[in-house]
């Protein structure tokens, strides 16, 4: 079973890039979402600079939904994801590399879009560093959380508005921890706590999720 892990995530990868679409309409979406707050709060840069870490955050917090709803339809809905339950691989694990090409091919290129959007936002250099950490830190729960949510919903009707208003209460502790250790260097306080219980989410969500997710997987495909 060692080698079915790696190669399903393999595939997950190669299925993401063929699927290129999603991820350029996530980074889109990120960028979009972001342009619209110097349209409300106006184009004041002292303003947005104190507010570019909470921005960059909601954000990405909401970017990183859209993807999910083809996580495990499609191979629902044309028999793979029968053939990968029966291949001997727990179904925690086929979740859990799901999860992980997840967060390689649309947290990663937001991450990236999130360093431009700093840059016009006037964040400073030494800003970067928390920000990024907490961002990448962060994501990688929401995919985690995301693709638990997604496999819950498989197979019910309206699963893609089932997803924002399932998964998006469940992140909020990220986005609360993730914001206030983005917000540390611009106030001058430290921001190892906010850290701190952001790796405490991740740890958590690390096994709890994929465990979660293969239940709802096992349902679907009964």
């Amino acid at each position: 079973m060692r080698g079915v892990f790696p190669a399903l995530l393999e595939r997950e990868l190669r299925l993401a890039i063929f699927f290129g679409a999603d991820t350029l309409a996530s980074m889109l979406f990120f960028i979009l979402c972001a342009a619209l707050f110097p349209l409300a709060l106006g184009p004041s840069p002292t303003m947005l600079h104190q507010m570019a870490p909470g921005i960059l955050w909601v954000c990405l917090l909401l970017s990183s939904f859209p993807p999910l709803d083809r996580l495990f339809n499609n191979d629902f809905e044309d028999g793979s994801l029968d053939q990968l339950m029966i291949s001997g691989l727990h179904p925690a694990a086929i979740a859990l590399a799901k999860m992980i090409a997840h967060w390689l091919t649309t947290a990663v290129p937001l991450l990236i879009a999130a360093l431009i959007l700093g840059l016009m936002f006037g964040l400073e250099a030494r800003e970067f560093p928390i920000i990024l950490g907490s961002l990448a830190l962060g994501s990688a729960s929401l995919s985690l959380i995301g693709g638990m949510v997604a496999a819950i919903s498989l197979g019910a009707r309206r699963g893609n508005i089932l997803l924002p208003l399932l998964g998006i209460p469940l992140s909020v502790p990220i986005l609360i921890f993730g914001a206030g250790a983005s917000y540390g260097p611009q106030l001058n306080i430290s921001s190892a706590s906010n850290l701190y219980f952001l790796g405490a989410f991740f740890f958590v969500t690390m096994p709890l999720c994929p465990l979660a997710a293969s239940m709802g997987l096992k349902e679907a495909c009964r």
